[in-house]
C-alpha cells in the first residue's frame, strides 16, 4: 500500500517546516504552499490525496483555497489543520468541502491518523468540534425519512452519532449515563442493522448522511 501523498498548506514557513518533519516517513509531502493562489495552482497540480490547510491566510484563507479546486473534492480530500477551535470557522470550512478539521495542538501520531482516515474518505474532527459541525447541519437540514437510519432506536442513534464524532465508548457512557457494556451492546445493534463492519465505516456512513 503506498504512503498517503499530503499537500501542506500553511503561510507561516516554520509551520510548514515543522509539521513536514513531524510527518516524514509516515507520509509522502507532495508539495506545499504559503498563499491562496500557490495552493490552488500546485495542488491542481500535484492532485494529491490529502490537502492538510490552513484556515486564516491572507487573500481569503482556506476557503479561498477550497473554492479554487471545488471540482476536485470528490477525489482530493481536505483536512483543516488551524489554531482557531471557532465554531464558526469549523463550520464554515467544512460548508466549502472540508472532510475534516482539527486543530494544531494535535499529536503527530493523531494527526497521521486523521490523515489516513480522511484520504479513505472519513470525516475526522476533534472531539469537541464534532459537535459544532452536528449542530449547525441539524439546524440547517429539514426533516427528511432515511429508512436505513429509521431502524435504529432513538437510544441507538444517540449512540451512533457520539461514535461518529470520534468519542470513546467511555466518554459515550458518561455523556449518556449508561454504562461502557450498554454502549458496546448498541454499537454491535447498530452496526449489524446498518451491515457496518468498523468504526471507521460508522463514522463514513453518517458523515455521508450529514449526521456530524
Amino acid at each position: 500500500m503506498r504512503p498517503v501523498r499530503v499537500f501542506l498548506v500553511d503561510d507561516h514557513r516554520l509551520v510548514l517546516s515543522g509539521v513536514a518533519a513531524e510527518l516524514e516517513g509516515r507520509v509522502t509531502v507532495a508539495g506545499t504552499a504559503t498563499d491562496v493562489d500557490a495552493a490552488v495552482a500546485e495542488i491542481r497540480r500535484a492532485k494529491p490525496d490529502v490537502v492538510l490547510l490552513d484556515v486564516h491566510m491572507p487573500g481569503g484563507g482556506g476557503q479561498a483555497v477550497l473554492a479554487g479546486i471545488a471540482d476536485l473534492l470528490d477525489e482530493v480530500r481536505v483536512l483543516a489543520l488551524s489554531v482557531s477551535d471557532a465554531p464558526e470557522d469549523v463550520i464554515a470550512t467544512v460548508r466549502a468541502g472540508a472532510r475534516g478539521y482539527v486543530t494544531k495542538s494535535i499529536e503527530p501520531d493523531k494527526l497521521v491518523d486523521a490523515i489516513r482516515r480522511v484520504a479513505e474518505g472519513d470525516a475526522v474532527f476533534s472531539p469537541r468540534l464534532a459537535g459544532f459541525v452536528l449542530d449547525a447541519f441539524a439546524a440547517a437540514a429539514p426533516a427528511a425519512t432515511d429508512p436505513e437510519l429509521d431502524q435504529l432506536t432513538a437510544r441507538e442513534q444517540e449512540v451512533l452519532r457520539e461514535i461518529a464524532r470520534g468519542r470513546s465508548y467511555r466518554q459515550v457512557a458518561s455523556r449518556l449515563s449508561i454504562s461502557v457494556k450498554t454502549v458496546e451492546t448498541h454499537v454491535s445493534a447498530v452496526l449489524r442493522k446498518l451491515q457496518l463492519s468498523s468504526r471507521h465505516e460508522l463514522t463514513r456512513w453518517a458523515s455521508d448522511r450529514r449526521l456530524i
